[in-house]
C-alpha cells in the first residue's frame, strides 16, 4: 500500500470468557436472539460456539478455557442500535436485566426523559450471567 492508501481493519470476532457454555448459549442465543454460526466440539470434550448479533459484522466466541481472562472479565463491549427505547423493551421482554436508559453529556450521566433525542448520547447497560459487561448505544446516522 502506498502512502495515503488506507488499509481496512475489520473487527470480526471477540472471545467472551464464560464459566458455563450451556448457560451462556441460552443467554446469547435464547434471550438476546443472536444467531449461532457454529457449534464446534473441541478434542478435549469442550464445546465452542460462535454467535453473531442480528445485523452485526462481528461475532463472539464462547468456550471455557479459550483465553486467560477469567469469566466475567470482559468489560466495555458496545452494541449499537437505531432505537434504544425499542431495544430496551425487547431486552426486558426477553428477561434480560438492564439499566435504565441514560444520557451521557457534558455534565455527566443522567436518566433519560421521554423527550430526549438519544442519538449518539443514549445508552443502556447489561451483563451476561458471568458478569461480562455490555453497553448499548443509539446511533441512527454516522457522519
Amino acid at each position: 500500500m502506498g502512502k495515503g492508501a488506507l488499509m481496512n481493519w475489520t473487527l470480526e470476532v471477540v472471545i467472551v470468557p464464560v464459566s458455563d457454555v450451556a448457560r451462556a448459549k441460552e443467554f446469547y442465543a435464547g434471550r438476546l436472539g443472536w444467531h449461532i454460526d457454529h457449534e464446534t466440539p473441541l478434542p478435549d470434550g469442550r464445546l465452542m460456539l460462535q454467535l453473531t448479533p442480528p445485523g452485526s459484522g462481528c461475532s463472539i466466541v464462547i468456550a471455557q478455557g479459550l483465553t486467560d481472562m477469567p469469566p466475567g472479565a470482559l468489560q466495555g463491549l458496545q452494541l449499537v442500535v437505531n432505537d434504544l427505547r425499542a431495544a430496551h423493551a425487547e431486552l426486558l421482554g426477553n428477561g434480560v436485566e438492564t439499566s435504565d436508559i441514560v444520557v451521557l453529556g457534558p455534565h455527566g450521566q443522567r436518566p433519560s426523559d421521554l423527550g430526549d433525542d438519544l442519538d449518539n448520547v443514549g445508552f443502556l447497560f447489561f451483563t451476561d450471567p458471568d458478569g461480562n459487561a455490555w453497553a448499548v448505544q443509539q446511533i441512527t446516522a454516522r457522519a
